[in-house]
């Protein structure tokens, strides 16, 4: 269902933009000839009805249709630009969980039962400072401070590793500070469970009762809310990529926005709503196999 509605929104976006698109792509100066010949090879005359066929028909097919400007089929721009997407999408995930998590679980361990009440509320306030700044704003600040002024990074474009630094921090920091809290939050009500007062009773290591009996349960929620942000980060890289002049789908789209080239629009939007798709998809089955008490896998 889910899979549809984002077939037929994709397939919809190019008839609910005000004008004609062919002629908002080729310029106002372009002959009317060129311009319905352009609406022809588009199947754009055609009824309604007869075009949702026909772009069902050629999704089956995996034909995403063909640039207006470049005349480049979609698949090979989109083939060519979502690596550097996912590269810059799963490494800032990564870099997220890598910092959250065990700092998530430190500050849960060190504030437990209203210890260090100071370091929790520094916790709390610059995560929820953090959490709330736009991934874009977070690239500029990135650019100003370490690449123009320090001269550390280079300020745009993917060249070597350093090149991802600033992109990279620009996706996590953010997602990284959202999910902490949520870590520290299960892991809080992990650690006052009965199993974990039995290990301490047993005068376990304090490390092997945070992180074999505690943090494992407390995983669940931590894992749906991981796969969200991972969703997230997707998406956030159409504004950051911009910022960074990044090669891949998300300025790839915000051109084709500016050019009125909704072929690849069309295409590059359902190609974000499918990764999207695929990874909340991941997630049920994870938490299905972590948790057999969750839904998905009592169906």
């Amino acid at each position: 269902m889910s899979l549809w509605v984002l077939v037929t929104l994709s397939f919809l976006m190019i008839h609910l933009v005000p004008g004609d698109p062919v002629r908002a792509a080729l310029g106002m100066t372009a002959p009317t000839e060129l311009v319905e010949a352009k609406r022809q090879a588009l199947g754009l005359d055609d009824p309604l009805p007869t075009q949702y066929v026909h772009y069902l028909g050629n999704l089956l097919r995996g034909d995403l249709g063909e640039s207006i400007t470049s005349q480049l089929p979609v698949s090979e721009t989109i083939s060519q630009r979502l690596p550097a997407t996912a590269s810059l999408a799963v490494l800032a995930f990564l870099v997220a969980v890598a910092v959250a998590v065990p700092l998530g679980v430190a500050v849960a361990v060190a504030t437990r039962r209203g210890r260090r009440r100071r370091t929790e509320l520094a916790f709390a306030g610059s995560s929820v400072v953090l959490g709330a700044i736009p991934d874009f704003l977070v690239g500029v600040a990135l650019v100003a401070v370490f690449a123009v002024g320090l001269g550390w990074f280079p300020v745009a474009g993917r060249t070597d590793a350093s090149s991802y630094v600033l992109p990279v921090l620009a996706l996590a920091i953010g997602p990284a500070a959202v999910l902490a809290r949520i870590v520290r939050v299960e892991m809080l009500a992990v650690l006052e469970t009965d199993y974990v007062r039995t290990a301490r009773a047993k005068r376990l290591p304090p490390r092997r009762i945070h992180l074999r009996h505690a943090l494992p349960n407390a995983v669940t929620a931590t894992l749906t809310l991981g796969g969200m942000l991972l969703a997230s980060m997707i998406a956030g890289t159409v504004l950051v990529e911009n910022v960074f002049s990044w090669p891949g789908l998300g300025s790839t789209i915000v051109a084709s926005i500016v050019t009125k080239d909704y072929p690849v629009v069309q295409g590059t939007v359902l190609v974000y709503g499918l990764g999207v798709l695929v990874i909340n998809t991941l997630v049920d089955v994870a938490l299905a196999v972590l948790d057999p008490r969750s839904t998905i896998g009592e169906l």
